[in-house]
């Protein structure tokens, strides 16, 4: 009962505070560059868990046909150094996403959006039940994306669901991120944002919870953006050795 509580909690704060600004480290966001546009990132993981260590190196491509639509593939490789003496380096779970911008609302210097998104995890990695990174199991995860953004504040929600149908990682997602520009806009474009980022993450086949917080850090200059992120634990009820420690995240991201 007390999960519920949390999440009911961070349900109201975000509707309370829908005045904050991405785009994201951790979480992800509903605003999309014009039709025709290519960005090329990565966002590393390394995540200290009860199990062991894992490095994530993800290289995604991301296209955007038209300027409400996106498709995009993940290719990660893994290094992994477990407690039961397992280590080894290897590609992960191949990822493929899409999402669908359904509504739009512009202001003077702001605006509101709604996004659909799908990401399908491809059973590419190694059976190593490190839960989003590499399962060897395939799942399919289904969710919404609503953001606000201002010149001033922006605020990113996401909420969905994980399903692996031969596995035990089932998950009910809610990320909640807020953004702080310490820069005035300008062009070319130069700025400094920090992050303050929530994932709850609920395992409901292994009765698991967890409510994650990341501070985050970014910088955009021109066409480059640069991510740096710690995260840890506020509640930790994972079970199975899937309580994590803490992760740190390092990106980086070239648009064209």
């Amino acid at each position: 009962m007390k999960h519920t509580y949390w999440l009911i909690a961070i349900f109201i704060f975000a509707a309370l505070k829908l005045h904050a600004q991405g785009p994201p480290i951790t979480a992800d966001k509903p605003i999309m560059l014009g039709g025709g546009s290519f960005t090329v990132k990565t966002l590393t993981e390394i995540r200290k868990t009860e199990q062991g260590t894992f490095t994530y190196v993800p290289l995604m491509l991301h296209y955007l046909p038209s300027s409400n639509s996106l498709v995009a593939v993940h290719i990660p490789y893994i290094d992994f150094d477990l407690e039961n003496g397992l280590s080894g380096s290897s590609l992960a779970d191949i990822k493929i996403m899409g999402k669908y911008q359904f509504y739009r609302k512009d202001g003077t210097g702001k605006t509101f959006r709604m996004v659909a998104k799908s990401v399908q995890t491809l059973p590419t990695g190694e059976s190593i039940d490190a839960m989003d990174l590499s399962t060897g199991k395939y799942s399919g995860y289904y969710g919404i994306v609503v953001g606000y953004e201002s010149l001033k504040y922006g605020i990113s929600n996401e909420l969905g669901y994980n399903s692996m149908p031969d596995g035990t990682l089932d998950e009910f997602r809610y990320k909640l991120g807020f953004g702080l520009p310490l820069l005035k806009p300008q062009y070319p474009n130069k700025q400094v944002n920090l992050y303050f980022e929530y994932t709850n993450s609920w395992m409901t086949e292994r009765d698991g919870y967890a409510l994650l917080y990341a501070q985050g850090i970014q910088y955009a200059r021109k066409n480059f953006t640069f991510d740096f992120a710690v995260q840890a634990p506020l509640v930790n009820d994972f079970t199975d050795g899937q309580k994590i420690k803490y992760s740190i995240f390092l990106g980086t991201r070239y648009t064209f």
